[in-house]
């Protein structure tokens, strides 16, 4: 008698999206913050890019605006293991940002209103992996999940998409964050589990 009844093709797979190892999914868009969320009036904000050099790229709210965006959906994965499928934004990517900005750096170090760091190599913001998102499901982002302005990284864990987005700082060297100077890790794949130093 065989070990396998004739037919049997084993479990059916998921045709939908994977969970990262050790992520549940949730339907909420849970709010997690290192600090108080700032209050960022758009005719106050800048969005700045310096370079290693010294060198300066700004953009107005206005200016901002003006540029082609797009509108991505991707599933984002919070290191606290939450993980939300399909979510919709709108955004300016960093490839468009970066197109006029000559560096020879290899990392950025995300600044945001707050005083908020995160650090990130900076093949990582290019080749549309990254956007400055400024609308999510459909309305302007709130100010609780980022708003005016975040930066948007999904394939990293979501503490690398920093909320109230002001500028990058492009580095020759890498330098950490405000979690990264925690113990969290300096890269943070979510498909790796690369949670903390270490992992």
């Amino acid at each position: 008698m065989g070990i396998v009844t004739p037919g049997f093709r084993g479990r059916p797979r998921s045709s939908g999206p994977e969970l990262p190892p050790g992520q549940y999914l949730t339907e909420d868009f849970p709010v997690l913050s290192a600090g108080p969320t700032p209050r960022v009036l758009t005719d106050r904000w800048e969005f700045v890019i310096s370079t290693e050099a010294g060198q300066e790229y700004r953009w107005s709210w206005a200016e901002l605006m003006a540029l082609p965006s797009e509108t991505p959906t991707v599933d984002i994965h919070c290191v606290t293991k939450w993980s939300k499928f399909g979510t919709a934004w709108q955004g300016v990517s960093l490839d468009t940002l970066m197109s006029d900005v000559d560096t020879a750096a290899d990392f950025a170090l995300v600044h945001s209103y707050g005083g908020y760091t995160t650090n990130l190599p900076l093949e990582d913001l290019l080749n549309g992996q990254a956007w400055i998102a400024y609308r999510y499901d459909g309305a302007d982002l709130a100010p609780e999940h980022g708003g005016p302005a975040r930066l948007l990284v999904p394939h990293l864990y979501f503490w690398k998409s920093a909320k109230w987005v002001r500028g990058i700082q492009l580095l020759l060297d890498d330098e950490p964050g405000f979690w990264e100077s925690a113990g969290y890790h300096d890269y943070g794949d979510p498909w790796r589990e690369q949670r903390y130093q270490g992992d």
